[in-house]
């Protein structure tokens, strides 16, 4: 025959067990080992192998560009600010690197006139005579006494 524990006895012992908690057993035989936690670095690889690649075809940087603007054919911008320029004359490869942004014409307009080809330049007449005809718009608003 079995000896009988008093269930009172049982209760008091888990109760002990458990004011002691989690921190019973913190190192030791018998506990998990804690991994390492791996603190990753930001690597760029590809930045690594188009900076290789740039290499290989002869790109050098060209140092002094504050900003650069790329046109595209629908009337928007995208405007790189303190980019990072390299060229390669020979090989016709330019590459341009850094935080772009695509604005709208009208944001970049007094200073980017000089910037504009005659393709470009076409499409600011538009935006112009467009800007024109919205004023208009707004004049008839506008009594005449007040004009």
């Amino acid at each position: 025959m079995e000896p009988t524990i008093d269930p009172a006895v049982i209760a008091a012992a888990r109760e002990k067990l458990m004011k002691k908690g989690p921190a019973a057993q913190l190192g030791g035989a018998g506990t998990a080992r804690r991994k390492q936690k791996k603190v990753h670095k930001p690597v760029s690889v590809d930045d690594k192998k188009l900076m290789a690649a740039l290499k290989k075809i002869g790109c050098n940087p060209i140092p002094g560009i504050e900003e650069v603007n790329m046109f595209k054919t629908d009337g928007k911008v995208i405007h790189f600010s303190n980019p990072k320029v390299q060229a390669a004359i020979g090989a016709n490869t330019y590459a341009v690197s850094g935080n772009g942004e695509e604005k709208q014409l009208q944001e970049l307009l007094p200073g980017i006139i000089n910037q504009m080809g005659m393709d470009n330049l076409a499409g600011l007449k538009k935006l112009a005579e467009q800007m024109a005809a919205q004023e208009g718009k707004a004049d008839d608003d506008v009594p005449k006494w007040l004009r």
